[in-house]
């Protein structure tokens, strides 16, 4: 196990009607704040009025500004960043998912930064102060309500990068999942896809003697798949729901990735394919990893046998554990398809006409690599999108 600093400054107000509790969480911050969402979903739910309601009844005024897209774009964070510097509010409430908590982290960090918002995603600078956001989650998936991290969209060069900070963590979460029942399937879907490549990206790592840890990821994932698919055929089954809600925070909010070397090339992979043809990021996610794990599972063979063995109750072969290894990855893959995801690119509707350029955008121009449990240059990059076709 390698050394660790683990710090979660989120607070996590978890069930049922907790969303009624906002205002008076709000107030111990600031009396004006950013309202942040993404489509009309929240007002033709009552989520919306609801929110506002208890701001009010707590004495919080909020300036509101909707219309966060999946891949949540530049443009409306610098619309936003020009919003709170002329309402003066220094404090700001996402209401949605990972896209929109994303959004609202890039808008806090700009506000008080006098160059471009951008800097922070393009690696030119780190954040060195930010407005404080708060959360209401409405799709269980990204992690976002409890992580440092934030993902944005430059339509300019279409360009999806990531800036982190521990400014970014929100102050406090509020996680309620009847505010999940209303998802349609393949939201649902996607979400679980993303909570399961988070552990994935802590899971397969060469960093030794992390027995705590493998079993906690193993936890999350195998809670996940369970109950995924209840949620799928039940949707109002509440206890599913809450089951994958808090999966999806415990998966993205460092605790499970303590004391190991971490991966995180099939996230920077799958960032350029939504980045250029705005795919959701859970169904390209699941194209991605099998093909991922069918190109490095040789450099440890061990740990793949282990996740199928653990995971997917595989019963190993002593006298061929690639077949184990192997039986491992297909039962990912099938899973992704059966509960409705595209497990290759072309099932989205995308070629080859341009993995030449996420290749070279995902490895810098050919001079880096993507991940850590196995450093995958621009050649290996392709070779991956290919066998994600």
């Amino acid at each position: 196990m390698e050394n660790f600093v683990f710090q979660n400054r989120t607070k996590i107000i978890f069930g049922r009607d907790s969303d009624s509790e906002v205002g008076a969480e709000v107030k111990a911050y600031a009396d004006k704040v950013l309202l942040h969402y993404g489509s009309s979903r929240i007002k033709d739910s009552g989520l919306f009025s609801r929110v506002s309601e208890s701001l009010k009844a707590a004495g919080v005024s909020f300036v509101e500004l909707g219309g966060v897209e999946p891949n949540p774009r530049l443009s409306l964070v610098k619309e936003g960043i020009t919003m709170c510097r002329e309402n003066g509010i220094e404090f700001i409430l996402a209401v949605g998912g990972g896209s929109v908590i994303d959004s609202a982290k890039a808008i806090a960090i700009g506000v008080p930064y006098e160059g471009d918002v951008w800097d922070f995603y393009d690696g030119k600078a780190a954040p060195q102060k930010a407005l404080d956001v708060a959360t209401i989650l409405t799709i269980p998936a990204a992690g976002s309500e409890a992580s440092p991290a934030s993902v944005i969209t430059n339509t300019d060069g279409d360009l999806k990068r990531g800036a982190a900070s521990e400014l970014l963590r929100p102050v406090f979460s509020i996680l309620n999942p009847e505010l999940t029942f209303s998802l349609p399937p393949y939201q649902t879907a996607c979400g679980a896809a993303d909570i399961l490549v988070h552990v994935f990206e802590r899971y397969f790592t060469n960093t030794t003697n992390v027995e705590l840890t493998d079993r906690l990821c193993e936890a999350v994932m195998k809670t996940v798949i369970e109950n995924v698919t209840v949620c799928l055929s039940d949707p109002l089954n509440y206890n599913a729901r809450a089951e994958v809600m808090w999966a999806g925070t415990v998966a993205h909010n460092d605790l499970v990735g303590t004391g190991r070397a971490q991966d995180w090339g099939s996230h920077q992979i799958e960032h350029e394919i939504s980045g250029i043809y705005d795919v959701a990021h859970g169904a390209g996610l699941a194209a991605v990893v099998p093909a991922w794990m069918k190109t490095v599972y040789k450099t440890n063979i061990a740990r793949f046998v282990q996740f199928a063995s653990r995971v997917w109750n595989v019963e190993i072969n002593f006298q061929d554990q690639e077949k184990t290894a192997l039986e491992g990855i297909k039962r990912t893959e099938q899973f992704f398809s059966s509960i409705g995801l595209p497990v290759t690119l072309g099932e989205m509707d995308i070629d080859d006409k341009r993995l030449e350029e996420m290749a070279d955008k995902c490895t810098d121009g050919g001079k880096g690599c993507a991940g850590n449990f196995v450093k995958i240059d621009k050649n290996g990059v392709l070779e991956i999108l290919k066998t994600a076709l």
